[in-house]
């Protein structure tokens, strides 16, 4: 994905609705490469189109919440996928930054990924090492995922040693959560047989508070996040004996992983 594609995607974010040709003129090039442009991302289902204009879509769809701050999510995806072995199973959430380490995971090493998420399963089938297992339950249309009692029951089959986990927000009095009350719950139990827990999230979640607390600060060992994270909220972490892992936020230039520095604080 090229800075244009990034770019893209951030005015989409920011104004739900554009037109090719007010595209193409705000970053100076034509339409016929506007155009292009976003027939690649369409095809990633990271935007939808209407004759003569693209559109970010609903915030409750993975696909459109992967295009908001897609950079940072993206960095925060491969140093998590740095966690993982190869030949393990694993179980992740409906997340947006969850979806790019299954991305991230079925490109790189051979793994298990156990999900709620069918957007996850239809967005790496074509990834050379995806192996999925679909859990079942009640379908979430918008946000294309899966939840309630027979998603929980299928969910203790595994015994996985990593769950990963996106957050709508933040409480400090409970921990983190969401916005969803299914998807919530569901998120409870899936987190009840695994042996750690670990967030995946951009740093402005931690200015919201959401509705449903998901799991407990304390229960979590590791959180990826970017710098723009608190002071006092990383502290908070600290206290309460998670490791936090931080890259860069959303003003630094895109390079290459390996140039990416990482800071750690335990």
């Amino acid at each position: 994905m090229t800075e244009r594609h990034n770019r893209i995607l951030e005015l989409l974010a920011r104004k739900q609705r554009l037109e090719v040709s007010a595209l193409a003129n705000i970053l100076a090039v034509s339409q016929v490469t506007i155009r292009k442009d976003l027939d690649y991302l369409e095809e990633r289902e990271l935007i939808r189109r209407e004759h003569g204009y693209a559109l970010f879509g609903s915030l409750d769809d993975v696909g459109s919440r992967m295009a908001l701050h897609y950079n940072v999510k993206r960095r925060i995806a491969k140093l998590a996928a740095l966690l993982v072995e190869e030949e393990e199973t694993i179980m992740i959430e409906s997340g947006s930054c969850c979806a790019l380490l299954a991305e991230e995971l079925a490109n790189t090493k051979p793994v298990t990924i156990v999900t709620n998420s069918a957007f996850i399963a239809n967005h790496i089938r074509h990834a050379p090492y995806a192996r999925v297992i679909l859990l079942g339950g009640e379908y979430q249309n918008s946000a294309q995922v899966l939840v309630g009692s027979m998603t929980r029951q299928c969910s203790e089959i595994f015994l996985s040693n990593k769950f990963f986990m996106g957050t709508d927000g933040f409480n400090e009095h409970y921990g983190f959560t969401g916005k969803n009350h299914l998807r919530a719950q569901t998120v409870r139990e899936m987190a009840e047989n695994v042996e750690q827990i670990i967030v995946l999230t951009e740093s402005e979640k931690f200015l919201h508070k959401g509705s449903e607390g998901t799991v407990r600060t304390q229960d979590v060992s590791r959180i990826y996040t970017d710098e723009g994270i608190s002071r006092d909220k990383e502290a908070f972490l600290m206290e309460h004996s998670v490791a936090v892992f931080k890259v860069p936020g959303e003003t630094s230039q895109e390079q290459s992983f390996e140039e990416l520095p990482l800071v750690l604080w335990t």
